[in-house]
């Protein structure tokens, strides 16, 4: 390197013909360029260039293939030369070369990969050339020549997994990402005391019937494997699997390496984490969770609800036993372990078997304080009332009684299932009560109290969840009364102005597309309040608390907009029931609130119906009942009929329907053609043929269909 020059005369030899000089001739550049100071000279020589031209050609060798990729490898450590490599479109023959026999080549060509990957704006192009699974298969793969290769794996995928949607892609693979908390946090690890097996969520292990003299019973885990009900299923197997190893790799010391996570210590991101196959990284963060670290516990937890992106892995972290240390870190003294702990059971509750398991842990009583806290932090809060909504959406009650209680419930329940009818009655009449009086100590005024505040705070998305928690509890006069007390008309009131105000606005404007995220958001607040108001209105108390004509008069309003059919829908129901409950009169009066209700909510819905659905019954109904109510003389329904576009299905039912539906169809186009602004649409819509076709097969309708013919601005030779 000391004569100038030398670096363009060893790239020159590399288009030579001659197999052996362009080996050398790579040998060479391949050792240049691993020393730093020299890198950027063969940079500018055109050395990458060549190379990569070298590579494309199809008489090169393995031995040539193994020096140009080391070479390459060498360049991408260079974050100013790693753009060069994607340039070059040469990135798909790079991944290719991860299918090459020869173990060399996989190597070089891994190590280049994983060095891409510490550019983030190289992710979208690796994944894209379908880096992901190659990687995850060597880092499955055990054998011994596959060392260096898996560390490059491990280390790329590592990288590609901070972006969610690549460690979604990761965790789909098989794999899971984990923090390396350091081997020092393992120290504070302390295995239970011997004692009769359990699986690890908790539930007992059935004790064999047949016990052995030589203690095999035990050391089997006393499983009866011949005997069907107690055989485990394969969740359970693999829970055991998993806590088994990481235990054992605890207790040795050999969890987590000193040195483990030093090829990303040169990265932005202070947080280490390594990947490993899910059976194992489910059991190591589960473990991590008990250890005494601060900082160890909260990355666990961030990292499960990270996981949690499908069932199965939900599935996994329960029987792993996740959900009690999850629940217990709520109390936890530290506020971000709170949060982290709040963010991995939300991310766990879409499982109703999560759900479920929570509330058999006692989750319940501590989401619920968690809620009257108020210190409780706003993002650990939403989190909570979003598990709590869920919990109810999937059926699961709130009521959560002592275990006394249980105890005399269960007891009650086994002389009633012995045959005593009269007490099975008084047991069934005590369980109601027991659990009306558990539900009490739970959902105080405190409770209800927090969550009147939150909605009155919080942004649409969260409101809607926290009325589907009050309206679960509305039904109960108790929690009714403490809502009254709450002030809670005042605050379904302000939710239902921002509706309008918001469905107004979005009525004046034009949009050609779906409606926004906001729109969504507001139309679902809206009608979680509307469900929520409409349980309120069974109780007097509340009835007398609110201005029931303002009430009235802001849901008509919305009624008028353009949210969604099934906001409307409640908003209906809410009208119809406010009006029977407030004896509404006037301007308010019943027919004027039924057609406005016909208008802006059954029609639409029912020329929704009629061109959404695959189901002919469906659009047969949905026209009959059409007919019934154009039958009924308001011009309006007629004209809200063919704003919302019911003519072109109408049409279409000419061709599809028969009977009674093609006698309904007629009748409402007839009524539709009676107005000529109509007539245009009518003919659009392809109308003349069909009724032509239906007048020549002089069928039973073939009369209404020439009276259809005769209202429409065509010549047909058959009328007269």
């Amino acid at each position: 390197m000391q004569f100038p020059g030398c670096i363009v005369l060893i790239t020159s030899l590399l288009k030579l013909e001659s197999t052996r000089a362009c080996e050398a001739a790579a040998g060479l550049l391949r050792n240049i360029t691993s020393v730093p100071i020299y890198r950027k000279m063969a940079i500018e020589s055109g050395a990458m260039e060549e190379i990569i031209s070298l590579l494309c050609k199809s008489t090169i060798t393995p031995e040539m293939m193994e020096q140009c990729l080391c070479t390459i490898w060498n360049f991408s450590i260079d974050d100013n030369w790693r753009y060069k490599i994607l340039a070059s479109d040469f990135l798909s023959k790079i991944v290719s070369y991860l299918d090459e026999e020869d173990i060399k080549v996989k190597e070089a060509a891994g190590g280049i990969i994983s060095n891409l990957a510490l550019s983030p704006s190289n992710h979208g192009a690796l994944v894209e050339a379908g880096v992901i699974p190659k990687l995850v298969h060597f880092l499955q793969t055990k054998e011994d020549d596959y060392k260096i290769i898996r560390k490059e794996a491990k280390s790329s995928l590592v990288l590609l997994a901070r972006d969610d949607y690549y460690h979604s892609i990761i965790i789909e693979e098989g794999l899971v990402r984990v923090p390396l908390v350091g081997s020092t946090a393992y120290k504070a690890f302390k295995p239970l005391p011997h004692s009769w097996p359990s699986f690890p969520d908790g539930s007992e292990i059935q004790r064999s019937s047949h016990p052995s003299k030589y203690g095999a019973t035990e050391l089997l885990l006393g499983l009866s494997v011949n005997e069907k009900d107690t055989k485990p299923n394969q969740a359970k197997i693999n829970a055991m699997i998993g806590r088994s190893n990481q235990q054992f790799l605890a207790r040795v010391g050999a969890i987590e390496l000193d040195d483990e996570g030093n090829e990303q210590s040169g990265s932005e991101n202070n947080d280490l984490y390594t990947i490993l196959p899910w059976v194992d990284g489910v059991a190591r963060l589960v473990l991590i969770l008990g250890l005494e670290d601060v900082s160890a516990i909260k990355k666990a937890a961030r990292a499960i609800g990270d996981a949690s992106i499908h069932e199965h892995m939900r599935t996994s972290f329960k029987e792993a036993g996740a959900v009690k240390p999850l629940l217990q870190l709520l109390k936890h003294n530290d506020v971000p372990v709170r949060e982290a702990a709040a963010y991995a059971l939300e991310k766990l509750s879409v499982s109703s078997t999560i759900c479920q398991k929570a509330k058999e842990e006692g989750g319940l009583e501590l989401l619920v304080n968690t809620v009257k806290d108020p210190n409780t932090p706003v993002k650990q809060l939403e989190k909570i009332i979003y598990i709590l909504s869920r919990m109810f959406d999937m059926g699961i009650s709130m009521v959560a009684a002592p275990e006394r209680y249980a105890h005399e419930d269960v007891t009650s329940a086994e002389r009633s299932i012995q045959g005593d009818t009269d007490n099975g009655s008084s047991a069934i009449s005590h369980t109601f009560e027991n659990q009306e009086m558990a539900s009490e100590l739970i959902l105080d005024f405190d409770a209800i109290s927090r969550l009147t505040k939150v909605l009155k705070e919080a942004p649409p998305s969260l409101q809607a969840k926290v009325c589907c928690i009050l309206e679960h509890l509305a039904p109960s006069e108790q929690h009714a009364t403490a809502m009254t007390a709450t002030s809670i008309g005042s605050v379904i009131e302000a939710i239902l102005e921002i509706g309008v105000i918001h469905g107004t606005r979005a009525d004046s404007e034009d949009f050609d597309n779906l409606p926004s995220v906001a729109t969504e958001e507001v139309s679902q607040a809206v009608s979680a309040a509307a469900r929520l108001l409409t349980k309120l209105l069974n109780f007097d108390l509340f009835v007398r608390s609110i201005n029931s004509e303002k009430f009235t008069s802001l849901l008509r309003r919305m009624l008028k907009t353009s949210f969604p059919l099934q906001s409307k829908d409640w908003l209906a129901a809410c009208l119809v029931k406010l009006e029977s409950r407030a004896g509404l009169s006037g301007n308010h009066g019943v027919s004027s609130i039924d057609m406005e209700i016909t208008i802006y909510q059954t029609i639409p819905r029912l020329v929704e119906q009629m061109m959404t659905s695959f189901s002919f019954e469906k659009k047969r109904s949905a026209v009959i009942e059409l007919n019934k109510i154009i039958s009924s003389g308001v011009l309006e329904y007629t004209r809200a009929v063919a704003d919302t576009g019911g003519i072109f299905p109408l049409v279409k039912m000419l061709e599809e329907g028969d009977g009674g539906a093609l006698e309904a169809t007629l009748a409402i186009l007839y009524n539709l053609s009676m107005d000529p602004e109509n007539h245009p649409a009518i003919v659009a819509a392809g109308a003349v043929p069909l009724l032509k076709r239906i007048v020549l097969a002089e069928g039973p309708h073939w009369t209404n269909a020439i009276q259809l013919l005769r209202t429409l601005p065509v010549w047909y030779p058959g009328s007269r």
